[in-house]
């Protein structure tokens, strides 16, 4: 019997890939950068599964060009590259990797939180660049207190509560705002729910981690930027549209905030002429939160996982459209 045929639009970090190429007839695509789109079609006209990334659109036109797809197993915690609802519609099972990345991801928020707090890119560069011409100076790059301050997090799912219970250690008060209430990490760690006005306007840092729909695009904007104190900071390593980068730019060079950290972007790669990229209160990431080796690999089995349980006739663990069961 014919194994199921998959298409890998990436390569993907050995571990999973080796489970995929055992179990499956598997092509990956080779390059670096994604597949263009009309390479996707092209290769799923014959396939039972495909493996994507973030970065590859999958929707209507990519299942129109697939009759026997069955399953798109995805190596990302987000979706809202794969039109989930008209996978649904046609039968089709989307999987995903959650979980696996959370602390991983917290990790790296805290990183551009403190990299930003206290000035770490700019201080780099000054020593790079030869500009440290005084050993020590009392207003040398200057930067702002963790320890103490409020934190608010924007969506206190997984990554948002991995984030929160890191603060305890900086001993900050802990606001959150979530459409849904977390009392255990209310409990936990002294968490106050509040609404997101009241968050913005009293976070010495916003730290956003909320998935990319409808409610969320641009739900950080030029309205809700003003509400911030002048010395805030905004961390965003959810997904790049959550904040209007536009308003963002405003409120960075009119001093209506004190500085952001960014490992996502509206577009992504984000053009070299963005003009936050100027910016010295700035510091930006290559959408690199999730990027450990031991959290890629896993990341990359769970996609095996996912579809090795589909074709041996059982759910997949992380199955994101569950009502495709009903069908």
């Amino acid at each position: 019997m014919p194994k199921p045929k998959v298409y890998v639009t990436r390569k993907l970090p050995e571990r999973g890939l080796k489970i995929i190429k055992e179990s499956f007839d598997a092509e990956v695509w080779p390059e670096y950068s994604p597949p263009p789109k009309e390479v996707i079609i092209k290769k799923v006209r014959d396939v039972d599964a495909l493996a994507s990334l973030l970065s590859d659109k999958i929707d209507a036109e990519v299942f129109d060009a697939a009759p026997r797809l069955k399953i798109v197993a995805q190596m990302a915690v987000g979706f809202d590259n794969i039109d989930v609802k008209e996978a649904t519609r046609r039968g089709i099972c989307v999987t995903n990797t959650p979980g696996v990345l959370t602390e991983t991801t917290a990790d790296f928020a805290w990183t551009l939180l403190m990299a930003v707090a206290r000035r770490v890119v700019e201080a780099d560069k000054y020593v790079h660049n030869g500009k440290w011409k005084v050993g020590w100076h009392p207003s040398m790059l200057l930067g702002r207190d963790v320890y103490g301050a409020t934190i608010g997090v924007v969506g206190a799912g997984r990554i948002g509560s991995a984030v929160a219970r890191r603060a305890r250690g900086f001993n900050m008060r802990i606001i959150y705002y979530d459409v849904v209430a977390r009392p255990e990490l209310e409990k936990e760690i002294g968490a106050k729910r509040v609404d997101l006005e009241t968050l913005l306007s009293e976070s010495d840092f916003v730290s956003v981690h909320v998935p990319l729909i409808k409610s969320t695009y641009h739900l950080i904007n030029a309205e809700k930027l003003k509400l911030m104190k002048k010395t805030a900071y905004i961390i965003n390593n959810s997904r790049g549209p959550v904040v209007d980068e536009k308003a963002l730019y405003k409120a960075l060079t009119e001093g209506w905030i004190a500085g952001a950290a960014l490992d996502v972007f509206e577009q992504e790669p984000t053009p070299a002429d963005n003009p936050l990229l100027t910016l010295d209160n700035v510091v930006v990431a290559p959408h690199i939160s999730s990027s450990s080796h031991e959290t890629r690999s896993r990341m990359a089995e769970m996609v095996a996982e996912n579809l090795v349980a589909f074709f041996e006739g059982r759910i997949p663990p992380n199955l994101v459209n569950r009502e495709v069961l009903k069908l």
